[in-house]
């Protein structure tokens, strides 16, 4: 399968980072299908599979505005997040954020947190950012 086009700003960076990130009760990526088939109830307008896999792939990017909308209120995101670039940043940086928060370690990391002082929390912060850096340096898996 092709990447989308350059990055989380392009349309169809924007619409992978919502399949990749809010996923169903069970942790599931939603399949074209189904969310197309939620756009279409929401809309009923066309609404394919294949036009979605398209839009998410970057072969296809002029959507109507009610795809965008009903994509929007699928994914339960505000539809300014594919035409603001401003606020598409803020809600991507929110959806990483959700979806770090899904792996078990991190969030077991984040919930011990709470509860330290903000000198403790910088502490574990520059933590993180020297392992990342010595990671990054040494070729390490991320």
């Amino acid at each position: 399968m092709t990447q989308p086009e350059s990055g989380a700003s392009s349309l169809a960076g924007k619409i992978d980072a919502l399949f990749r990130v809010v996923r169903r009760p069970n942790r599931e990526q939603y399949s074209h299908e189904e969310v197309a088939r939620a756009c279409r109830e929401a809309t009923g307008e066309s609404f394919s599979a294949t036009y979605l896999w398209q839009l998410r792939t970057g072969r296809r990017d002029n959507p109507t505005k009610r795809h965008l909308e009903a994509l929007a209120q699928f994914f339960q995101v505000p539809v300014s997040y594919f035409f603001d670039d401003a606020q598409g940043a803020e809600i991507a940086q929110e959806l990483e954020l959700l979806g770090a928060l899904r792996d078990a370690g991190v969030r077991s990391v984040a919930l011990r947190a709470v509860d330290l002082s903000p000198e403790g929390v910088d502490t574990i912060s520059d933590m993180i950012d020297v392992i990342a850096r010595r990671e990054r340096g040494s070729g390490a898996p991320r």
